[in-house]
């Protein structure tokens, strides 16, 4: 399939807003050059040397947040912090910090700078990168010791994130995994070529059937996969339809009084043999218990697993900690389906500035110098 019929997947969608389709279906073709411009940054910056022995903290906001703690789960010894987090309690998650990699659709919001100044303040030894969907933004001009600048095209011109997020996932995972990742990565761009408007088709189906609640189902670690679902599922439908992320495990530990007979509950299903099999136990459970509309992403034998629909999954046997960038299409798509059910635009689901493209109304406080001791190990 060409990039031309990726970027536009349905002829009789004219009458329909373009921007946030296109976005989602052009990602295949973006995270083989994501790949490819992390490896140059990062042999230009020797980052493989630089970042091997170092304990990495990755941050973001929103779902950028969530791109940092998916690429967290797949670098050992790396932890991720939200940068609403890091902002405000620097010194609770900074000692032994070697690196701190900040990751952002924009660059613009007014947590991202304040972070790397902040981290400076208290700990200018630890190394400080960025990945960036644009290279021309406050993060930028922040004083980092490296910035990584994916292609344009990924930085969404959509009020909600797409493309950025699975490629800043992507651009972390290479990081992480420099030797794995290129090749799932390839693997990924040509699956989801072709599988793309088989899955388009289900989302449109699916999105038709949703009346009411929905339930994301993953196991770690796929939780940054499972926020960042039903983040993009509420930000598209503007909160119309109430939307929450659990673990199968941990679904019968209070949340699964949220469900009805027709709940959406949309699982993602683990390649691990171990993990598979507490999903499928709780499948089973809403099953006998007549809740929910089981829909799986997964591989053909799930057909005989009582879910009531299966959208295919793009590596559905690839290591977990690698599906997140790649699977996030479902959701996406739901969620495009679903905003166009209730009459929003997808490409600004938010007319009425509830939210933003870029954070507004964050007020970046001083801290007292009192207020800052040394915190970092040399």
């Amino acid at each position: 399939m060409s990039e031309s019929s990726l970027s536009s997947p349905a002829g009789d969608r004219q009458d329909e807003p373009l921007i946030t389709l296109q976005e989602i279906f052009q990602q295949p073709v973006l995270w083989p050059l994501t790949v490819a411009s992390v490896r140059a940054a990062s042999g230009r910056m020797n980052l493989t040397t630089r970042l091997l022995r170092a304990r990495v903290l990755l941050t973001g906001a929103g779902s950028s947040a969530y791109a940092a703690s998916s690429a967290a789960l797949a670098w050992p010894g790396a932890i991720a912090v939200p940068t609403t987090d890091l902002l405000i309690d620097p010194e609770r998650y900074l000692p032994d910090v070697g690196a701190v990699v900040s990751v952002a659709r924009s660059g613009n919001s007014p947590e991202s700078a304040a972070v790397v100044e902040r981290v400076r303040t208290l700990c200018p030894e630890i190394l400080q990168l960025a990945i960036t969907c644009s290279g021309e933004n406050l993060l930028a001009q922040s004083g980092l010791d490296g910035l990584i600048v994916l292609d344009p095209r990924t930085n969404d011109r959509s009020l909600v994130m797409t493309g950025s997020f699975s490629n800043l996932v992507v651009a972390g995972l290479t990081l992480a995994q420099p030797h794995a990742v290129p090749q799932q990565t390839d693997l990924a761009s040509e699956r989801a070529r072709a599988l793309l408007p088989a899955i388009d088709q289900h989302c449109q189906r699916i999105a038709g059937l949703v009346r009411d609640r929905i339930v994301v189902l993953s196991s770690s670690p796929l939780l940054g996969w499972g926020r960042e679902a039903g983040l993009k599922i509420l930000e598209m439908t503007a909160g119309r339809f109430p939307v929450i992320c659990e673990t199968y495990l941990g679904l019968r530990h209070g949340p699964m009084s949220f469900l009805r007979s027709n709940t959406l509950v949309l699982c993602l299903l683990s390649n691990d043999p171990v993990r598979r099999l507490y999903e499928l136990d709780l499948v089973r459970e809403l099953r006998s218990k007549g809740l929910g509309y089981l829909v799986a992403i997964g591989g053909s034998k799930e057909q005989e697993d009582g879910f009531d629909e299966v959208v295919p999954a793009v590596l559905p046997e690839a290591p977990d900690d690698l599906r997140t960038p790649f699977e996030i299409l479902v959701p996406q798509l739901l969620g495009y389906y679903l905003s166009l059910s209730i009459g929003l635009n997808p490409d600004n689901p938010s007319p009425d500035g509830v939210i933003n493209r870029v954070v507004q109304g964050v007020k970046i406080h001083s801290a007292p110098s009192l207020d800052l001791p040394r915190v970092c190990t040399s």
